[in-house]
């Protein structure tokens, strides 16, 4: 389980001194839920995030134990070295906005007439609570040849789970390379 610390002070001094002491600062909130604002080690959390098997996981902040689950991020323009991240509260029986992300399976017919495989997005907007939340979405792109797409509407939805985009939105496909 990922341990971090809570924050005293959301002062710039304060979060300054935190990253160059090896912290990554994160803010930790919910539907009805008190904001917690947390601070953990960088190389940690990169670590746990890399090896984790599902979309919610467990952390430990202070005495409170809390799943969450990865809302949004910031970068560094220049060096690439993440310096926010927005955490989710994961609530069970609460539907809330993931971003789930999309796995294919095979290899795409096109790719031997010369075409390429392309992600058009690499995650997919749902509405769902936790408990009905699928890891990922797997896409078999098999029988996919140049000029084949996989839309919106061609991913079968789990139980309890809610897409609102589009549903002749492209999500991968194979084009013909130049």
């Amino acid at each position: 389980m990922l341990e971090g610390i809570i924050r005293e002070s959301t002062s710039k001094a304060e979060t300054k001194k935190l990253r160059r002491d090896g912290y990554l600062i994160a803010n930790i909130y919910g539907k009805g839920q008190e904001n917690i604002n947390a601070a953990f080690k960088t190389g940690d959390f990169i670590k746990y995030l890399r090896n984790k098997e599902h979309l919610v996981f467990p952390v430990k902040v202070g005495d409170k134990e809390v799943k969450v689950v990865v809302q949004e991020y910031q970068k560094h323009p220049v060096t690439g070295e993440l310096l926010h991240v927005d955490l989710l509260m994961a609530q069970d029986g609460v539907k809330s906005y993931y971003h789930v992300p999309i796995k294919v399976k095979g290899t795409p017919i096109g790719l031997k007439n010369k075409g390429v495989l392309i992600y058009h997005r690499r995650r997919i907007k749902v509405k769902a609570a936790p408990e009905n939340l699928p890891d990922f979405f797997e896409l078999d792109v098999t029988n996919l040849d140049v000029g084949d797409n996989i839309l919106i509407r061609d991913i079968e939805m789990p139980e309890g789970v809610e897409c609102f985009l589009n549903p002749s939105i492209p999500v991968v496909g194979v084009i013909k390379a130049k």
